[in-house]
């Protein structure tokens, strides 16, 4: 994979030019009092580096002379490695990810202004450590001030993200490839899962079951906390307690992804407990996977971003009205937001190191146009939250349809010519799911 950050830092330092370009690993977190939280490195940090580590800065200055590439990390020191784990220090740095040159964090602040001080610009994104930002802001305003004497140095700060972003946002054949091994890995679990849930089993058991495959099949873990939502819970967005016994003639929505080497799988299903959806689930759920299936057929190359949504949109608003369920002339009610009770979010959103991945949706008024190595989600849902009042011009809502929550979702890779779906091993036909 070395290779692989090498090509992105190279592509990176193609855009920034004469500037320079910092980037700040994650931090350890506190879960509570001296128990710390898993680390999980900075998506930015690792595209570009790879290391895997707290406590570190990356520094790209193509203008350099000599050291292109610049990591600042922990330096080896045995007595904390036996409490926290190998460090890989200042000399692995180099040799194992490429560094041009490598220093101990501690002195960020004396060698770090020799990579910026002839920078035409300095490429940083002001994220959450306050103190590191203020180290950058500082380093910025010296370097301000003393441009009339020196007639050289960094005149602006830009944030980073502008130029790497729209990177990430074109998946790689080494990034499909994992992402590929979370997709599978995940597409087993929902598999499993459907097959364990029975009228009786509490949500948590589905939950168990679900993450034991993902770190059985070599995955990090989960991409975001599982969703296992039975009866009404289904109607909540991110329901995440898992704490329910799941009785008979309910739905089980279950929104759950696999982390593989930090790419993500986020795959939604909704399906019976017992043996057979009810009219009422199965009426909503057939618009909902017609208003997938539809959408998904937009995910095209050239397509603007917002087409599958609009699909989506229009098709679910359509089957509200035939159920009785809206009222109205079609475009009027999309127009005025009518769906929004029962369909209050998104169809989908970009997916890779992130969940919810790094990458603009619009350009100023116009919309983001799909090209070949975007990958992104789908996925649409009706939800009849219980008591939900009627809009004034609206009809009463029939207690039949109350606390029916359904949602499908897949991994959808936009390709050359159409798109492929990563996650399709996961039934979601009516005729597969009473089998």
């Amino acid at each position: 994979m070395q290779a692989e950050y090498e090509s992105r830092r190279q592509q990176l330092m193609a855009k920034i030019g004469n500037g320079t370009a910092i980037f700040r690993s994650a931090l350890m977190a506190v879960m509570h009092n001296d128990v710390e939280y898993t680390f999980r490195q900075d998506s930015d940090f690792f595209y570009l580096t790879g290391f895997n580590e707290p406590e570190a800065v990356a520094v790209l200055a193509p203008h350099h002379a000599e050291h292109r590439f610049i990591l600042f990390v922990q330096p080896k020191e045995r007595e904390k490695e036996v409490w926290t784990g190998y460090r890989t220090g200042v000399e692995e740095a180099k040799s194992r990810y490429g560094a041009d040159e490598a220093y101990p964090i501690a002195e960020l602040e004396e060698k770090l202004a020799q990579y910026v001080e002839k920078a035409e610009k300095i490429y940083y994104h002001l994220g959450r450590d306050r103190a590191f930002n203020e180290t950058i802001l500082k380093l910025w305003q010296r370097l301000v001030a003393t441009y009339p004497r020196r007639g050289t140095g960094p005149m602006a700060i830009e944030d980073s993200n502008v130029i790497l972003h729209p990177l990430r946002l074109v998946k790689s054949d080494a990034e499909l490839a994992l992402m590929r091994t979370a997709a599978a890995i995940s597409v087993e679990a929902h598999n499993k899962a459907r097959e364990l849930a029975r009228p009786g089993c509490y949500e948590y058991e589905i939950q168990a079951e679900i993450e034991r495959i993902f770190r059985l099949r070599g995955g990090m873990g989960v991409a975001y906390p599982t969703i296992v939502a039975s009866g009404d819970n289904a109607c909540v967005l991110h329901y995440i307690e898992n704490n329910r016994k799941m009785l008979d003639n309910e739905l089980l929505l279950i929104d759950a992804g696999c982390a593989y080497d930090y790419y993500n799988a986020d795959i939604t299903r909704t399906f019976p407990v017992g043996d057979k959806f009810t009219p009422e689930q199965k009426a909503l759920y057939e618009i909902v996977l017609e208003a997938q299936i539809k959408a998904i057929s937009q995910v095209q190359p050239g397509n603007p971003y917002n087409a599958f949504h609009d699909t989506a949109v229009r098709v679910i608003t359509e089957g509200l009205v035939d159920l009785g369920i809206l009222r109205g002339e079609i475009d009027k009610l999309i127009e005025e937001n009518k769906y929004k009770p029962f369909y209050m979010h998104r169809t989908g959103h970009w997916l890779g190191l992130d969940v919810h991945d790094v990458g603009v949706y619009q350009h100023g008024e116009s919309p983001h146009i799909l090209q070949a190595g975007n990958v992104l989600t789908v996925e649409p849902g009706i939800y009849i939250v219980p008591n939900t009042p009627n809009a004034e011009d609206q009809p009463e809502i029939d207690p039949r349809w109350s606390g029916i929550g359904i949602r499908i979702e897949d991994d959808v890779l936009v390709t050359a010519t159409a798109q492929e779906i990563l996650t399709d091993g996961v039934p979601k036909l009516v005729k597969d799911l009473e089998a």
